[in-house]
């Protein structure tokens, strides 16, 4: 089934909009969970007067003791109710969404850059219902994604992807999370010559610039979470690059809870199409803090301006979109 895109797409905006501009009023406060709390209320709300029968397949939050929108909440105007506590009985599209309300709370808290509020939607069973464990990953864009494998070494990889792109290695930018597991990883991208950009936090948003030509990021290495791994294979289902995935079983209550969501076979390597199988995608995300593809929540005296990129498969549409939300003034003046 397909979802009628046309109409949902703006809906979804909405939602990843408000999520951004309250996610924005606690911006450099320093208080992580506020961050958190006031992005998945205003998701929360706003999703739910969106008309469908929605249901939350990959939530964030719980990790981080923060307030979630969990895992099978269902959202959506299929559970309004009347008045008299009734609920509606209209019949409304089942929508399955992964979320991250606040991709970067650590960066929100601190001002820093790239702080995204993110959701992607596919019809009912479009998209994986991963566990919150690790995983590898390999992002990359369209030119390269035949050329390399997650099985393959760092060198090799490197030297496939400048083939493809017609460059050297030493041209190359692959983006890595900082942190003490990826030492190795770094240190072999290096011994290639390849440059490394280390970011903090935000490897989401690091596998879409990868995707996007003109960027000058090309790849996207190493282990990051399995959820947003999922909202990055939405992103790629819509962008034509691909992810490269693997799920990191470290204990055995890991074992437990991949059978539990229905994962069989923990050594598989996913692709997009696996992560995000939905004939049909949507992918929403809107800048909390300036970053690299959108700008952050600015406000005004008469209202708030925020960046945006919506991303769909049917039909295929990539928009960024600028919006201005004027609160009521007799004289509204627009600031570019």
């Amino acid at each position: 089934m397909l979802m009628d895109t046309t109409d949902l797409s703006l809906e979804f905006l909405r939602v990843v909009e408000q999520a951004a501009i309250a996610s924005a009023h606690t911006m450099g406060q320093g208080d992580r969970p506020k961050s958190d709390h006031v992005a998945v209320e205003a998701m929360r709300r706003e999703l739910d007067a969106v008309p469908i029968d929605g249901t939350i397949v990959i939530g964030e939050g719980e990790r981080d003791e923060a307030p979630m929108l969990y895992i099978g909440e269902k959202l959506g105007l299929a559970q309004a109710r009347t008045p008299g506590g009734r609920q509606i009985n209209a019949r409304f599209p089942e929508i399955d969404i992964a979320v991250d309300p606040l991709e970067g709370t650590n960066l929100c808290a601190v001002g820093a850059p790239n702080a995204i509020t993110v959701l992607a939607a596919a019809p009912r069973g479009g998209l994986l219902h991963a566990p919150d464990l690790y995983m590898e990953k390999l992002v990359v864009g369209p030119t390269s994604k035949h050329a390399v494998s997650l099985d393959a070494s760092v060198g090799d990889n490197l030297g496939a992807i400048a083939e493809c792109l017609h460059r050297h290695v030493e041209d190359l930018v692959v983006i890595v999370l900082d942190r003490p597991r990826h030492e190795n990883l770094i240190r072999e991208i290096r011994a290639c010559g390849a440059r490394i950009q280390l970011i903090g936090d935000g490897d989401l948003s690091a596998g879409i610039a990868a995707a996007l030509v003109g960027t000058g990021v090309h790849a996207v290495m190493g282990t990051g979470g399995a959820p947003e791994g999922v909202l990055t294979a939405a992103a790629m289902r819509c962008l034509n690059g691909e992810i490269f995935a693997r799920l990191v079983i470290r204990t055995p209550e890991d074992e437990v809870r991949c059978a539990k969501m229905g994962i069989t076979d923990p050594t598989r390597i996913y692709r997009s199409a696996d992560l995000a199988p939905g004939p049909s995608i949507i992918f929403a995300a809107t800048g909390v803090t300036d970053g690299a593809l959108l700008k952050g929540v600015r406000f005004f005296g008469d209202g708030v301006r925020t960046s945006s990129l919506i991303m769909q498969t049917h039909p295929y549409q990539i928009r960024f979109i600028d919006s201005i939300h004027v609160q009521h003034s007799d004289t509204v003046r627009i600031r570019f």
